[in-house]
């Protein structure tokens, strides 16, 4: 089974560690593309704040190892 993981603002998706999501704060563009390119391989499933989203563009839209689900704002 496979985990699921958010890429954001801290206070964005701090509230999900209560559900058992893999937290991955990103202050910036910069901290979300790298947080992306370090999740692991078990993660199937994420859960971006909407600048995360734009920081990552159509990397995140186009991956096909994991769905993919943008925060409203």
């Amino acid at each position: 089974m496979g985990h699921i993981a958010a890429i954001g603002e801290p206070l964005r998706i701090l509230g999900l560690a209560s559900a058992g999501v893999l937290l991955r704060p990103a202050e910036d563009p910069a901290a979300a593309r790298a947080a992306w390119h370090a999740l692991p391989p078990d993660v199937h499933l994420v859960l971006l704040t909407p600048s995360a989203a734009d920081a990552l563009g159509p990397e995140a839209a186009d991956a096909q190892e994991r769905l993919v689900a943008v925060m409203p704002p």
